[in-house]
């Protein structure tokens, strides 16, 4: 199945190795549980780099039912009253990376096991390279139908409400500009995401210099109730 809403928010992050422990038992006990709770947010996954040439290493993803649930009272609430435990796990954040977007196309059948994120940077060359990927209407539909693929999904940033300040973050002075836009390409295994990335650079005729290209293994997802 496609994504399952209109929304997502993205995060990357590293987190410090004294803090590692600290950080699995806060997400998967508190933070995303918490997220889940918020009205909108229909799915949350977790994801580990599968090289150490991507960074950071964490990759989280909401999915929400529209991209307005970024902005909603409820979760801006969530973000103004940050839990003890998350305020000392997050001192140990680094290079955090938060993109509020909205899902321009998705197709797919299903959740895969491994998962590539290409970022287009803020610049000229990355607007250059993100129109051509919009440009190209039946790329993600062709993407989702490679061999192994379970999915693929166009989002794009709003870069107003990703800069936006909180109680959570007024006081980190790590976190990284948000990319304009972000392709996330699902399947079954590690070479089957590498394929379609390779697929996507060559048909529309991407300049890798203004990308962030990293891939991720499934370390946790949870849905509402869960």
């Amino acid at each position: 199945m496609a994504l399952s809403g209109k929304g997502a928010i993205i995060i990357w992050n590293g987190i410090t190795d004294e803090a590692r422990a600290q950080f699995y038992d806060w997400h998967n006990h508190e933070h995303m549980p918490e997220r889940l709770g918020i009205p909108g947010f229909l799915r949350g996954s977790r994801y580990g780099a599968t090289s150490p040439a991507t960074q950071p290493y964490f990759l989280t993803i909401y999915e929400l039912a529209d991209k307005s649930i970024a902005t909603s009272a409820p979760y801006l609430a969530r973000l103004n009253a940050p839990s003890d435990w998350s305020r000392s796990t997050m001192l140990h954040f680094r290079h955090m990376i938060r993109a509020l977007t909205a899902i321009e196309r998705s197709e797919g059948s299903g959740p895969g096991g491994a998962i590539a994120a290409i970022s287009f940077e803020d610049s000229t060359r990355g607007a250059a390279a993100l129109k051509s990927a919009r440009n190209s209407e039946t790329m993600i539909a062709e993407l989702a139908r490679m061999p192994r693929v379970t999915g693929a999904h166009l989002c794009i940033t709003d870069p107003g409400a990703s800069a936006a300040k909180t109680a959570e973050s007024r006081h980190r002075n790590d976190s990284i500009v948000a990319p304009i836009g972000v392709v996330l390409i699902e399947g079954c295994d590690e070479p089957a995401v590498r394929d379609a990335v390779a697929a996507l650079l060559s048909k529309c005729t991407l300049d890798p210099a203004a990308l962030t290209i990293g891939t991720y293994a499934l370390q946790h997802a949870i849905g509402p109730g869960s």
